[in-house]
């Protein structure tokens, strides 16, 4: 699929497994690299899903990975999440274009006071049960989550600051035409 120009406002839209809605995030295209593809979203902007509606207290910036299977969300400081990686499946561009994905409920975080932790497990828990997880499927993301926990532990890219810092700048760069 052709990538939209650098500058692109669309939205990120996350769904449960049974296809229902869930997050949907305000957000600009950065851009790609080595890693995926590059969102950013604005101090401000809109996060919102049914019964929750959220501004993003400072910028940040998500990576797509070609694997589909999470996104890599990195907050500017003085967020005291730095990292926020949600276990995923079929993250991809949508036919309509935009990003799209299944959230699949845990979480790799990197916290300033509480350290790098896997999240929401009993949330996991809850809803492999509920919307029945193929066997597979669990399988690969709790791998998965303690891969990406120890690669977060030992700040390798593009789960470390110096990529963060670098799209968090593309995004800086685009502010005044995103802002006006």
């Amino acid at each position: 699929m052709a990538r939209p120009a650098a500058g692109k406002r669309l939205s990120f839209r996350w769904r449960k497994w049974d296809g229902g809605v869930h997050w949907v995030h305000e957000c600009v295209y950065l851009g790609s690299d080595e890693h995926g593809d590059w969102f950013g979203q604005r101090a401000g902007w809109q996060s919102v899903r049914p019964g929750r509606d959220v501004l993003a207290p400072q910028d940040n910036v998500t990576l797509m990975p070609p694997s589909g299977d999470h996104a890599l969300t990195m907050n500017a400081p003085p967020h005291r999440t730095r990292v926020y990686i949600d276990l995923a499946w079929d993250v991809r561009w949508s036919p309509e274009g935009e990003p799209s994905g299944i959230d699949m409920d845990l979480d790799v975080v990197n916290h300033s006071e509480r350290g790098v932790y896997i999240d929401d497990v009993d949330e996991w828990e809850e809803h492999r049960a509920r919307y029945g997880y193929p066997r597979d499927v669990v399988e690969r993301l709790e791998a998965l989550a303690t891969d990406l926990e120890r690669r977060v532990r030992a700040h390798e890219a593009p789960y470390e600051a110096s990529t963060a810092a670098r799209w968090l700048a593309v995004l800086a760069e685009l502010a005044p035409r995103l802002d006006g």
